[in-house]
């Protein structure tokens, strides 16, 4: 009895996603390479801004611990 009731859920669960799927608004592929070329500028402007933050830090910690040197 259970079984059949899991099935039948997971059969009207499959039949709901399949229609709602239908009214998805895809993106064109024009779209999805100008979203994709934003996110990979973005993410190379936050590494080059890390790394300079890193830089500056490691500069500060290394000035500190030559004056107790």
């Amino acid at each position: 009895m259970a079984i059949k009731f899991m099935e039948n859920r997971l059969a009207k669960y499959l039949l709901e996603a399949k229609e709602e799927l239908k009214k998805v608004t895809w993106p064109t592929k024009k779209d999805t390479t100008k979203y994709s070329l934003a996110i990979l500028v973005f993410c190379l402007a936050l590494a080059a801004y890390f790394s300079v933050l890193d830089w500056l830090l490691n500069m500060g910690v290394q000035y500190l611990l030559s004056l107790v040197a």
